[in-house]
């Protein structure tokens, strides 16, 4: 194919992507770049069956966006395996107190509620895993100068040592996860997933005490202000 007609396709593609655009917000590159990666056709992969004969009609009844949840589901319970064989010979016991002090790492300390929210965690289930990685001195916290109704915490040491021995095997849970993707798959995965995060983690701070049909009317709104 001639640079011209890549060119041709290019353009074409862009007229498309501006017809279907309909975000309130001017779009920029990255935008045009993950819809151009996620339009290209490529051959269906091998898929495994897992409906069996009997009741069709609850097959038939799964749409692309039940099945796309479903799919990140299984795919979140391999990269659990893959980790916990990382975490096989650490004092870092589970991906959550992993996860926590990835983010301990990057800020000289955070209040108790920062942190498990940027984890995407209850409050209850991340007090826990605080507790924990107190407990095993990889974390440690102090009273916040500013509200003495909050308590800030920050890594150790020990944490970052620990850390910094399990990131070698954490790259090898990595390319595990991405599996037999291209790196154009990879870029493509990597900017829609950030894409729902950014999505998806407003509702999570702000409504998730909203019903799920609740939820779908705020989210409804939520995509047309994006």
């Amino acid at each position: 194919m001639s640079r011209k007609e890549v060119l041709t396709q290019v353009i074409e593609h862009l007229f498309e992507f501006d017809n279907q655009y309909q975000g309130d917000k001017d779009y920029n590159m990255a935008d045009f770049l993950g819809y151009l990666n996620s339009s290209q056709d490529h051959p269906p992969p091998s898929a495994r069956e897992l409906a069996g004969g009997e009741e069709e009609w609850v097959r038939d009844n799964q749409d692309q966006n039940t099945e796309i949840a479903r799919m990140l589901v299984f795919n979140y319970r391999y990269a659990v395996m893959y980790f916990k064989k990382a975490l096989k010979e650490s004092n870092i016991n589970t991906l959550d107190e992993f996860s926590f002090l990835i983010v301990l790492m990057t800020y000289p300390f955070l209040t108790k509620t920062e942190l498990i929210n940027k984890l995407i965690m209850e409050k209850t289930s991340g007090v826990e895993v605080i507790k924990r990685l107190l407990k095993q001195e990889l974390i440690y916290e102090f009273d916040n100068p500013n509200d003495k109704r909050s308590i800030m915490v920050a890594i150790t040491p020990k944490g970052k040592t620990e850390l910094s021995e399990l990131l070698p095997k954490m790259g090898l849970v990595g390319s595990m996860v991405v599996g037999n993707l291209k790196p154009t798959e990879i870029s493509s995965l990597s900017f829609l997933l950030h894409k729902l995060d950014y999505y998806h983690n407003e509702i999570f701070i702000n409504y998730k005490s909203l019903s799920l049909e609740d939820l779908f009317k705020k989210s409804e709104i939520i995509k047309k202000s994006i």
